[in-house]
């Protein structure tokens, strides 16, 4: 098996480093953005500097459909306080591409080709992580950690295959939509662990309490973690101490729910080691509906489209619509089956394998209340009493289609409140 495994890992390594072409058009596009973009710096005699980050400064990059190199411009602490996004904006003038991404700090987008795109991000400098007045002002200690610590090819090619098994899996991106692993934790993960199976066999024998992770050992003892950390940030299953601020859990953004399946992908692999376990699954809907009317449910497949800028906030809106759509079609379905995809733009798709409710629960108000309780019992014809309240059974006989559109008339506003600006039924 260790041998096949070995076999498997540099197979996946070939395939996911970045070509040369890439990497050539990569470095000459960026060569010409940041010439521009010092070349504005010092016409507008602005006090910043520009340093490359993520995976490409670290020389983690795997190949992707979709190439995103971060580039920060870095202000001093004299600035703080200011629009450092404005002062940014001012440098792009004359660019083509550019698109201001909102967030908690605004950054910018800008479209080199098709597959690739740098964002161009402001931060101030920080010598005190306390004093940060953005969690991207770490950014420039968390590359020069990184490439501090790793020197090793061999784990920086550990660390490559582990961004892969995410990749594949969807842990990948500390993103809301996702709620994973970003590159950095990763980073660091790997170089805890050493290589890239003891990381997964960690993960997969993984039961009960959080994994404690302490890097530089700041902490005598792991409970102190737990009470020196911000309670928000130890609710993920992880607590990875990031070594360059002593009191940021680097996997705060990671859900029960991705740590989880990467808990079974990781089992699936051990079980039984083969590369399409590095490769991206592709939802079948076609199966999935054949299966689904097989077993006389129902299916309905929808579109989703908000006007949001695309990457994170883009996708966070639209799962949460998804969830809360979701929980509104429980009320009168039993859902068998599942499933959203983001496209990384600014729509996503969803499906619902469901079987409706052969009778629904209605909670009226409580029986004190005589006005209302006269007022329920005319619009329903079966009501029962239970703790203190008044309640009605009532069928259910619409087919989801017929629900989704009436849902979509009834919640229009609602809809418009949640940044959807379209529900469309695919099939």
């Amino acid at each position: 098996m260790d041998k096949k495994v070995d076999d498997i890992l540099k197979e996946v390594l070939i395939k996911v480093e970045p070509s040369k072409q890439d990497l050539d058009e990569i470095n000459k596009s960026l060569k010409e953005f940041k010439e521009k973009i010092k070349k504005q710096i010092q016409n507008q005699k602005l006090d910043a500097v520009l340093f490359e980050g993520g995976s490409f400064a670290k020389k983690t990059i795997i190949k992707k459909d979709n190439y995103d190199i971060d580039i920060f411009i870095m202000f001093p602490e004299k600035f703080k306080g200011q629009n450092i996004s404005k002062l940014t904006e001012r440098l792009l003038k004359g660019i083509k591409g550019v698109s201001r991404i909102h967030g908690s700090r605004d950054y910018f987008k800008i479209n080199k080709s098709k597959g690739f795109f740098i964002e161009l991000v402001p931060v101030i400098k920080t010598n005190d992580p306390k004093k940060a007045e953005n969690i991207t002002d770490l950014s420039y200690s968390h590359v020069k950690y990184i490439n501090r610590r790793i020197k090793s090819q061999k784990i920086l090619d550990e660390i490559k295959i582990a961004k892969a098994f995410c990749y594949a899996t969807k842990t990948y991106g500390a993103e809301s939509y996702i709620n994973g692993f970003s590159g950095y934790s990763l980073e660091l993960l790997i170089y805890h662990y050493k290589s890239f199976l003891n990381f997964i066999k960690a993960v997969a024998k993984h039961k009960g309490d959080k994994i404690i992770i302490d890097i530089e050992k700041y902490y005598k003892k792991k409970n102190d973690v737990l009470l020196d950390m911000n309670s928000s940030k130890l609710i993920s299953p992880i607590i990875l101490v990031d070594p360059t601020y002593k009191q940021r859990n680097a996997l705060a953004a990671l859900s029960e729910e991705t740590f989880e399946k990467l808990k079974q992908e990781s089992k699936r692999f051990l079980k039984n080691p083969l590369i399409k376990h590095f490769e991206i699954k592709k939802i079948d809907l076609e199966k999935i509906k054949k299966d689904a009317l097989k077993k006389k449910n129902e299916f309905i497949l929808l579109e989703l489209k908000t006007q949001k800028p695309s990457g994170a906030v883009a996708g966070s809106k639209l799962l949460k619509f998804y969830n809360h759509l979701e929980n509104e079609i429980k009320i009168f379905f039993e859902v068998k089956n599942k499933g959203f995809e983001y496209n990384q733009e600014n729509n996503a798709r969803c499906f619902f394998a469901v079987k409706p409710k052969k009778e629904i629960i209605k909670q009226g108000p409580f029986l004190k209340d005589k006005p209302n309780i006269k007022q329920f019992k005319k619009e329903h014809k079966s009501t029962f009493e239970k703790s203190g309240k008044i309640y009605a059974k009532e069928k259910f006989e619409y087919p989801i289609n017929k629900f989704i559109e009436n849902w979509k008339k009834k919640y229009s506003r609602k809809i418009n409140e949640m940044s959807i600006s379209e529900l469309k039924i695919v099939e």
